[in-house]
């Protein structure tokens, strides 16, 4: 009788745990963004979760966590279960910045993280309104030197690439630049454009429409090459200055450590996929937006290179994010 009990006890327990694993392989992927929704990750993880529900055959949902400049979600996903069904996308400037600007952080970027998919980059204007007395960024340098009491220059958050890239443009031009935070794109923009502020710094997805109906006017662009949207306006550095050659950030789809090799593969070829689809393209390009589509090694090699780059410029400048 004991043996026969035991015998029960025993099926039991391995069906219950065979249908838990059931439950939690029919749980939904989670895609998860530190943004409310509306914005540009928003439209592009969606776009995603409808490319990645028809590659993997499971139901996939975007999931917003916003706050605390995104480390909510970031925080999530480390709590995750590492199964592969909780995916950070996200931007890559809290793994590469943050841990040089925050005094602590609940995660540890090379140890709670395993990066599945370089997405795409997100690229960076500087701009002025359209009545300022400069149209290019040598007349602004010139201008500014000549007023140095006016060099704010409007950027939507503290402690990121444009933040540093400015930094750096004010020691190149001998002229003290003040950073000044604005509480989103768009009041960032009334003031760009009523010229409150003389200069102003941002994705290209909040200024081109702007731009493009003279309302404002963009200067110069970040990075190392001209934008397909702009093929006419030069980079920053080719109108003589360096400082914002790694100013664009990136988004990038991470998972918990832990996560089984197969998992991150197949999730990786999944991704891979969907930034291959026309459809994710054409949607990425209207937002502004340049789709890269690199496996997950590639996000470590070139998170790894930001932080080089970055480094020694935050720690002299000896700023520290307080939020």
């Amino acid at each position: 009788m004991a043996s026969f009990l035991k015998t029960l006890l025993l099926g039991a327990s391995i069906a219950l745990i065979g249908a838990a694993a059931h439950a939690d392989n029919n749980m939904p992927i989670r895609l998860i963004i530190g943004f409310p929704p509306g914005g540009a990750l928003d439209s592009l993880a969606r776009s995603l979760a409808e490319e990645l529900r028809s590659t993997l055959k499971e139901p996939v949902l975007v999931e917003n966590r916003p706050g605390a400049s995104t480390r909510i979600s970031i925080e999530t996903v480390k709590a995750a279960k590492p199964d592969g069904r909780t995916i950070l996308v996200g931007g890559t400037p809290p793994f590469v910045l943050f841990p040089m600007t925050y005094a602590r952080l609940n995660y540890d970027v090379d140890k709670d993280f395993i990066p599945v998919a370089h997405l795409a980059n997100v690229p960076s204007v500087v701009s002025a309104g359209a009545n300022q007395p400069f149209r290019t960024i040598p007349e602004y340098v010139a201008w500014v030197r000549k007023n140095p009491s006016a060099g704010s220059v409007g950027m939507t958050n503290l402690g990121g690439g444009l933040h540093f890239s400015v930094l750096q443009l004010s020691k190149a031009i001998g002229v003290p630049l003040a950073p000044v935070s604005y509480r989103g794109g768009a009041p960032l923009a009334t003031d760009i454009i009523g010229s409150h502020v003389p200069l102003g710094a941002d994705a290209l997805a909040s200024q081109l429409e702007l731009h493009r109906s003279g309302k404002l006017r963009i200067l110069g662009v970040a990075g190392t090459k001209r934008l397909s949207w702009l093929p006419d306006v030069p980079t920053i550095k080719e109108s003589g200055y360096d400082a914002f050659d790694r100013a664009n950030a990136a988004y990038a789809a991470f998972v918990p450590a832990g996560t089984p090799k197969d998992v991150v593969a197949k999730l990786e070829s999944a991704f891979l996929a969907a930034m291959r689809s026309p459809q994710v393209r054409a949607q990425v390009d209207r937002m502004g937006l340049e789709p890269t589509g690199l496996p997950g090694a590639d996000v470590k090699r070139i998170m790894a290179e930001d932080r080089a780059y970055w480094r020694p410029i935050v720690e002299a400048s000896g700023f520290k994010s307080e939020d």
